[in-house]
């Protein structure tokens, strides 16, 4: 079985150990430890689409603005990953950042913000970037126009607290 989507070349979901590893930093999240990971990750709830159960995923914050209190996060696994799925049937729901819980609303950005936001990572996180993209198997020569264009084809979302009314 090969680790990688037949279709789109990406990384397929993780299954088993990898699976677990990446569930390691929600169980820190819930043992009280969130402020561990400083403003770079964020616990989102989520709620199954078929379930309603409550889930959990650790995501890394691709850009925060502090003033209108939103955050932005990317699906590296695409439109299939759950917790982006979900979302989308749910966007109302809350984040934990440190250990402090905000309620947020989804709001699913278009491809060419996408490609501003990565750009703009690309310029803060250049080793990251790299290997983020290499991990996607999305083409990126290190220019801010590859950057722009893998940009494009992840789907990115942005979490509103409360007081923002901004729509995308």
């Amino acid at each position: 079985m090969t680790d990688r989507d037949t279709q789109t070349g990406r990384p397929q979901l993780p299954t088993g150990w990898r699976r677990l590893a990446l569930r390691l930093p929600v169980l820190l999240f819930r043992a009280g430890l969130g402020p561990l990971f400083g403003k770079r990750f964020l616990l989102l709830h989520h709620a199954g689409r078929a379930t309603d159960r409550d889930h959990m995923t650790v995501l890394e914050v691709v850009s925060h603005d502090s003033a209108a209190a939103s955050w932005t996060v990317a699906s590296g696994f695409g439109l299939r990953a759950d917790w982006y799925r979900n979302l989308r049937a749910q966007p109302k729901t809350l984040i934990q950042v440190g250990n402090r819980p905000v309620a947020v609303t989804a709001h699913f950005l278009p491809p060419e913000e996408g490609a501003e936001i990565m750009a703009d990572y690309a310029r803060r996180h250049p080793r990251t970037v790299r290997r983020l993209c290499a991990f996607m198997n999305l083409r990126a020569d290190g220019s801010e126009a590859s950057y722009r264009e893998a940009g494009r084809q992840i789907p990115f979302v942005r979490l509103d607290g409360g007081n923002s009314h901004r729509q995308a």
